[in-house]
């Protein structure tokens, strides 16, 4: 699965699944344009491990929920790096809560960085995509966006939303050779999970009766980046141990 001369683009890349991700896109030969927010070291690390592979890297500080900042970001890219090839919708957060007690601001913040910012990335880099007639989207879900998960009310509509999202895409682009698909990781080890232990009720319903790694989804996409899968869109590929089966 080689990806010389393809450049990605990762939200969220520099720490966690979407740092993992980014690792795994320059380990097949991609170049990587990394998007965040936060500290700026753990973006200017993970730059720094994917240029000792000799590829090429950069790191941009873009709120997704910002459209004008996203188009700028999306502009930057093309003009240091060349294209966008590869488009790797990660960024995410969480707001949980029950729903009773949830405040709209939590509800607000959840959709408008996993969802909104995903649509604004897409639309970013969807003239370009359209006019090469090629490009790979890969957005992050969740198997809470399949299945659903108390206390997360929020989450699991954002994360559906990118299924939803992500299937409409694949139809408006599949006639221009652009694939459009879904990664619905289950429990990952991960800051997000740290606090799971092996005796939680819910890591034990997962049949392989463990948490998956961040390699697992970065292997995950890297597939969905690949040539391999030039005929795959419109597809969510649970990478879940089998939980949500």
């Amino acid at each position: 699965m080689k990806l010389e001369g393809k450049i990605a683009l990762v939200t969220g890349g520099s720490q966690g699944l979407g740092r993992a991700i980014a690792l795994k896109l320059a380990e097949h030969g991609a170049d990587i344009a990394i998007a965040y927010v936060g500290p700026e070291k753990p973006a200017l690390d993970t730059c720094g491990e994917i240029e000792s592979m000799g590829r090429r890297a950069k790191a941009y500080i873009c709120d997704v929920r910002d459209e004008a900042a996203v188009n700028n970001t999306v502009k930057s890219v093309v003009q240091d790096l060349g294209k966008v090839d590869i488009l790797v919708n990660n960024a995410g957060v969480t707001r949980d809560g029950l729903m009773v007690s949830m405040k709209d601001e939590d509800y607000n913040m959840v959709l408008d960085i996993n969802l909104k910012g995903a649509f604004h990335m897409i639309r970013a880099c969807y003239r370009d995509f359209v006019r090469r007639r090629s490009g790979k989207i890969i957005n992050i879900s969740s198997i809470v966006g399949l299945v659903g998960n108390v206390g997360q009310v929020n989450y699991s509509a954002s994360k559906a939303g990118l299924i939803g999202l992500s299937k409409s895409v694949a139809k408006e682009l599949g006639s221009r050779g652009i694939c459009c698909n879904c990664i619905a990781p289950g429990f990952i080890e991960t800051d997000m999970t740290k606090n799971i232990t092996a005796d939680n009720p819910l890591l034990m319903q997962v049949p392989m009766k463990r948490m998956g790694s961040p390699e697992d989804v970065a292997n995950a996409a890297l597939f969905l980046a690949s040539p391999e899968s030039d005929y795959i869109t419109g597809e969510t590929i649970r990478v879940d141990g089998g939980l949500a089966t």
